[in-house]
């Protein structure tokens, strides 16, 4: 018997129908996969019944692993890696058009899902992934400019990821049962053709300024970045007395191509 653990977040689904859902809305036959967190092996249970070409599992605690280990020794397409996720170099372990699953721990989901953002090759060999957040972390991700929800996750998540599809899992489909319900979401990688941001560690700070001051106006922001260019805000079009969610991540891109070419 395999104990959860708190420390890492471990929430192990349980719910059958939930994992026929997540596996079934892509093609795995004769696929490259990646599964982040298998946990006891549940998911992945259902990934091998769908006969991929080739199976990573990245687990980073060491007792799973080694249940895992005997689980699979049988299967020559799986290989485990005993590591953090947040660590591992991404673009070494993922092939062309691989999907990747993930029932992230919920203290490092947002982290992980950046992490994919922030790859350095773009257009990247992943082509979907489906990851399972928290509830709220999932409404901050899908959340609408001029909302409650609407921030940095939202806007840096969307300039590389486009949710295709989701759908809730309630808590009761977990064990241990978290407090809070969850949410499955399928991303695929874009490429903005509308802006050009060099790199996205820019796109991160301009938010940062932005958002650390979220219910203020934006004008001290602003001269933060950029100091007191006049000519500057006229050519970003961007009214100062707007408050940082009143703002359309289209404009956010815009700011931090135009931070990148002119900043103090």
């Amino acid at each position: 018997m395999i104990n959860p653990k708190k420390s890492l977040g471990q929430n192990f689904l349980i719910d059958k129908n939930v994992i026929k859902k997540i596996v079934s809305i892509v093609d795995i036959k004769n696929k490259n996969i990646i599964e982040i967190g298998p946990g006891t092996g549940n998911l992945t249970n259902e990934i091998v019944n769908c006969e991929p070409k080739k199976l990573i599992l990245i687990e980073k605690d060491t007792n799973l692993v080694k249940f895992l280990k005997e689980k699979y020794k049988a299967k020559k397409n799986i290989k485990i890696i005993n590591d953090d996720i947040l660590k591992i170099k991404l673009d070494d372990e993922i092939n062309k058009n691989t999907i990747v699953f993930g029932n992230l721990p919920y203290n490092i989901s947002t982290q992980i899902l950046i992490k994919f953002v922030k790859l350095k090759f773009w257009p990247p060999k992943f082509n979907k992934l489906i990851f399972m957040f928290q509830k709220e972390v999932a409404e901050r991700i899908l959340a609408k400019y001029n909302t409650s929800k609407y921030g940095r996750l939202k806007i840096i998540s969307n300039w590389r990821l486009k949710v295709s599809d989701s759908f809730q899992v309630s808590k009761n489909c977990f064990f241990p049962k978290p407090k809070v319900d969850s949410a499955v979401l399928f991303f695929e990688p874009i490429t903005n053709k509308h802006y050009k941001i060099r790199d996205i560690n820019n796109l991160e700070k301009v938010t940062q300024v932005f958002f650390s001051k979220k219910r203020k106006m934006i004008n001290k922001a602003f001269l933060q970045l950029f100091g007191n260019t006049s000519n500057l805000l006229n050519k970003l079009n961007l009214n100062l007395s707007l408050r940082p969610s009143q703002i359309k991540e289209d404009h956010y891109y815009k700011i931090t191509e135009f931070y990148e070419k002119y900043k103090k």
